[in-house]
């Protein structure tokens, strides 16, 4: 994995609070070594959105605006959900 991708690896796993640690970490761990060069441009975008903010978005507790909608970002709920036990 490139430096850069390393540096994101360690931000999401070092977010501000243990939820949301585990679940941009573990999403980082699945799938950034793999990400093309434009969802790595979308993951770091997303690395910037304050704590509460996108952790409310991926639990659904929010509306995810419209400028941050995408594919990556599906994904990233999406595997929120594939890590619920039972």
């Amino acid at each position: 994995m490139d430096e850069r991708r390393r540096k994101m690896s360690f931000r999401a796993w070092r977010r501000g609070f243990r939820e949301l640690d585990l679940l941009m970490g573990s999403f980082a761990d699945a799938h950034l070594a793999d990400m093309s060069e434009v969802e790595v441009d979308e993951f770091e975008r997303l690395l910037d959105i304050p704590d509460w903010e996108i952790y409310a978005w991926i639990t659904g507790n929010s509306d995810i605006p419209d400028n941050h909608k995408g594919p990556l970002l599906a994904r990233l709920c999406d595997f929120k959900f594939s890590a619920q036990p039972g």
